[in-house]
């Protein structure tokens, strides 16, 4: 009996191996296709650009790009531009300083996009920490994740910091060039003529209503954008809110690591943001968020998640509680589905968001900006709005490999972190703590696709799958009852229907 419980569990996992690398494959035939086919496209078009320079004296405008939004993706987006000589006009709502709870860890791989922009020294003299990875807490054990940066140089390594200081240096840098302005004001709405953006209306910081054009306008506007319904069809998910705190004058269990605590009823997320402080998130479903003005939240805090905070971190977790300092914010998913407008572009939160505990958001801004950087550049002329919407559709795919990875790990990890109630996601959350356990190439495998370092589809799916033979292995020893075996055929469904979604996200992120 428990050869046959083992052959068809053999079966199943065969099963998950197919299903796997057949969903890879086809995720790697779409994007070869559609990368040859935007890469034809764009070459004819290029032919033509590169040799005019002017189209009826328009070139001439004192514009040639509108920016709209100077957080990280629009400021570090108006840099690279200016660089490369373009006149750019960046509308921010508010030049103050963002005060946010998000927007505050950059993965070595968003590290190694700041370096090819040449604005990796905007992390310095904001006191950003180094982090060289995460502690996985659970159960009284722990499971270190560490980046691998081995073959990189010693300097580079995540960073994380107060947001508002970030992206003030990035502004700062963007302002430094003489082609691009930076003027605060608030967009409402886009100028558009027979279906082509020319520009924008905006109310400027005296309360005047003014309108610029530019051939291409860029939307960097972020989560809360009230522009992007016009340029994609935008499904925004809340599975839910993290509620954040700062410790402060106390340190993490181990220096330049992040810890992640998994525990009932929230994970529980702690890093660095400064010297003498440490951010934390605490993980909360949507449908059950406290109010934070009738005392509720504190006492949730108090009575439920502070006993599972590190011994450590205790006491500056219940005084920053009583310092009434508590913050809240939704954690928003939103698939990338645009459709092309000629002479308008979606970047950053306003084209795609996922779940923010695993911190890629900024990554993957940053290796968007990259990509529209790269394709630009042959560009001499963007007045031919048609042909130039075009040339940019490859921008959607040659995102994909950086962006769908952090995408699809950030919504399945949270999914699989979160679970309390769901016996299969239990049991797979036990096989992704144990699996990071086991170290080596294991911990450094997913670590490197969290990371941004090493963004690769097989990659993704070869560990999912090996994450789930480790998982029925742990569930059938020391005999393969019945109940484990069952247990096992759950597991391996759940890790199924996890890359099966995930696969439609390659699609549309």
């Amino acid at each position: 009996m428990a050869y046959q419980y083992m052959v068809g569990v053999g079966v199943g996992v065969g099963a998950v191996i197919a299903s796997l690398l057949g969903l890879v494959f086809l995720y790697y035939n779409s994007l070869i296709r559609g990368i040859k086919k935007t890469t034809t496209a764009s070459m004819e078009f290029l032919e033509e650009n590169c040799v005019k320079k002017t189209v009826n004296g328009e070139a001439f405008q004192t514009t040639d790009i509108i920016i709209v939004g100077a957080g990280v993706a629009g400021a570090a987006l108006a840099y690279s531009l200016g660089k490369d000589g373009r006149r750019v006009r960046v509308i921010e709502r508010d030049l103050n300083a963002p005060d946010r709870i998000a927007g505050e860890g950059l993965m070595p791989g968003g590290y190694l996009k700041l370096i090819e922009l040449g604005l990796e020294d905007c992390v310095d003299e904001i006191d950003a920490q180094r982090v060289l990875g995460y502690i996985l807490y659970k159960d009284g054990k722990d499971a270190k994740m560490r980046f691998p940066l081995e073959k990189f140089e010693s300097h580079v390594a995540g960073r994380n910091f107060h947001n508002g200081r970030f992206v003030r240096r990035l502004r700062q840098k963007a302002a430094s060039l003489h082609n691009v302005s930076l003027e605060q004001g608030t967009v409402t709405s886009l100028l558009e003529e027979n279906g082509t953006v020319k520009g924008v209306h905006y109310r400027n910081k005296s309360g005047q209503v003014l309108t610029a054009f530019a051939p291409l306008t860029v939307l960097c506007d972020g989560g809360f954008s009230n522009l992007r319904r016009s340029l994609c069809y935008p499904k925004v998910e809340v599975p839910s809110y993290f509620v954040g705190l700062i410790l402060e004058n106390c340190k993490l269990p181990h220096a330049n690591f992040g810890a992640l605590v998994l525990v009932d009823p929230s994970p529980i997320l702690l890093y660095p943001i400064s010297s003498t402080e440490i951010r934390c998130l605490v993980d909360v479903p949507s449908q059950n968020v406290p109010s934070v003005s009738d005392g509720e939240m504190a006492h949730y805090l108090k009575t439920l998640v502070a006993p599972k905070v590190p011994p450590e971190l205790y006491t500056a977790f219940i005084s920053a509680i009583e310092k009434n300092s508590i913050r809240t914010m939704p954690n928003k998913i939103m698939a990338a589905a645009p459709h092309p407008t000629p002479g308008a572009l979606l970047m950053g939160d306003a084209l795609n968001m996922r779940h923010p505990i695993t911190g890629g958001g900024m990554t993957v801004a940053l290796s968007d900006v990259v990509v529209l950087r790269d394709l630009l550049r042959p560009l001499h002329n963007l007045h031919d709005t048609s042909a130039v919407c075009k040339y940019l559709e490859s921008f959607y795919i040659r995102r994909k490999p950086m962006a769908s990875i952090i995408n699809i790990l950030a919504n399945v990890l949270h999914k699989v972190f979160s679970a309390v109630s769901d016996p299969a996601m239990v049991n797979m959350q036990h096989a992704c703590f144990g699996y990071l356990r086991l170290g080596g190439i294991f911990s450094a495998g997913l670590s490197g696709l969290i990371s941004g370092l090493y963004p690769r589809p097989l990659s993704l799916a070869l560990h999912i799958c090996a994450m789930a033979i480790y998982g029925v292995g742990r569930l059938l020893l020391p005999f393969p009852s019945p109940k484990h075996v069952w247990n096992g055929a759950k597991l391996i469904w759940v890790s199924i229907l996890n890359i099966s979604r995930s696969e439609f996200f390659l699609y549309q992120f």
